[in-house]
């Protein structure tokens, strides 16, 4: 099995360097596939989304569409899949950040009731609690 990292990731979705993005295209193709997915990490997931966010400025609907089609796609093979679908409904229905709703989701099936923060969106998120005075 191989990993993808996120620069690999971000270069092979955004098609923006007219060099790196068809040799990672081509990469891609070749290296990931039904029978051998390459995995792609909690924190690839993390970074990606915050790095189409700040550097690219795509919507949050785009970005939770990007994260949808990773997620189905059989030649990824995704870390704690199930967490990161959960992640994204919450990331695509509420304001918090997709790694606030990750952190979340995965605390709580790691058994967590709860996770503490002191950012107010996660704090909306189901099993976060917002550290207040």
């Amino acid at each position: 099995m191989k990993g993808v990292d996120t620069n690999v990731l971000v270069r092979y979705l955004t098609q923006d360097d007219p060099v790196v993005s068809p040799l990672v295209s081509r990469e891609l193709k070749a290296s990931c596939s039904k029978e051998e997915p390459c995995l792609i990490n909690a924190v690839v997931l993390c970074e990606l989304v915050w790095v189409l966010e700040t550097s690219y400025g795509y919507p949050r609907l785009l970005i939770a569409d990007t994260l949808e089609k990773i997620l189905e796609t059989n030649s990824f093979q995704v870390q704690q899949a199930n967490e990161a679908w959960n992640a994204l409904e919450a990331y695509r229905t509420g304001g918090a950040d997709f790694a606030d709703a990750y952190i979340a989701v995965c605390n709580h099936a790691l058994g967590c009731e709860e996770t503490l923060t002191l950012d107010r969106k996660a704090g909306r998120l189901k099993n976060m609690r917002l550290v207040t005075s």
